[in-house]
């Protein structure tokens, strides 16, 4: 009895281990290094999408909804794939730009502007996002263009926060974690989702954030993590990223647009292993 239990169990742990290494060749994951030359600029892109999803996209039968992810300041673009594969699970198009340069001025704080004056580097994150939508348009045409999902941590969830004013018409979702300087929208049309640090030396900065009120008229749901404000990227514990995923799966499903309700991952996101 206790051989067959034994074997019973090896056999769950093979099916476990099967059933991850599906679910990491089900992503399929490409680089773009372009070029702005408008800008002179070179943008570094990581691409995420589930390989089923875009076939069917490929074949006319799905719009994929678009995903664009920023990293915050001296973390790489690279560095946020808890993120990028919760939503390329979910059947997003996952775009994460390298927003800043190693030949890009420091990152400062100038107390009493607006921004702290960081509105210049924010104009140029969002010329980032334009120029990377316009580019995926040419490469993807079976996607949906206006409605996208903003996602960043610290100055690129403000760079979120930012494109979502600037850009309402094209923004349905933003989600960042412990963006610091951009007040939030205040929209009945956008969904919006923040993780808040509990960190003393990353403070959030007066009229940012939405009264609770607000939070509930608006329907803005903010989630209080107890992390550190530098745990928010894969350099953080399993725990912290754990729990980020699973809220973030849940607002994914549950403020779905319903002619492009997210993929079901309740079943193998592919049917057969040998076709990858």
């Amino acid at each position: 009895m206790k051989r067959v239990f034994a074997v019973v169990a090896l056999l769950c742990i093979l099916a476990a281990g099967q059933y991850m290494i599906v679910a990491k060749f089900a992503i399929r994951h490409e680089t773009l290094s372009l070029f702005d030359a408008s800008r002179q600029r070179p943008i570094s892109v990581d691409i995420a999408v589930r390989r089923d999803y875009e076939t069917k996209a490929n074949l006319g039968l799905w719009k994929l909804p678009i995903a664009i992810i920023s990293n915050g300041n001296t973390v790489k673009a690279t560095e946020y794939s808890f993120l990028a594969n919760v939503l390329a699970a979910r059947g997003y198009l996952v775009a994460s730009i390298q927003q800043d340069l190693p030949s890009d001025p420091p990152l400062m704080t100038h107390v009493g502007q607006q921004y702290v004056g960081r509105r210049e580097v924010y104009m140029r994150c969002e010329a980032n996002i334009l120029f990377v939508l316009n580019t995926l348009k040419g490469r993807q045409q079976n996607a949906d263009y206006d409605h996208i999902t903003l996602v960043g941590h610290s100055n690129g969830g403000d760079v979120s926060m930012y494109v979502a004013r600037q850009h309402p018409e094209l923004v349905s979702k933003v989600i960042t974690l412990d963006n610091l300087r951009v007040p939030f929208v205040r929209s009945d049309h956008m969904k919006i989702l923040s993780f808040r640090s509990k960190d003393p030396h990353f403070l959030t900065d007066p009229g940012v954030l939405p009264t609770p009120e607000e939070a509930k008229a608006r329907g803005i749901d903010i989630v209080n993590t107890g992390a550190r404000h530098t745990d928010m990227s894969d350099r953080g514990p399993d725990s912290v990223k754990e729990h980020i995923q699973a809220t973030l799966d849940h607002f994914l499903r549950d403020s779905a647009i319903s002619a492009l309700a997210p993929a079901d991952t309740t079943s193998p996101m592919i049917m057969n292993p040998a076709d990858y």
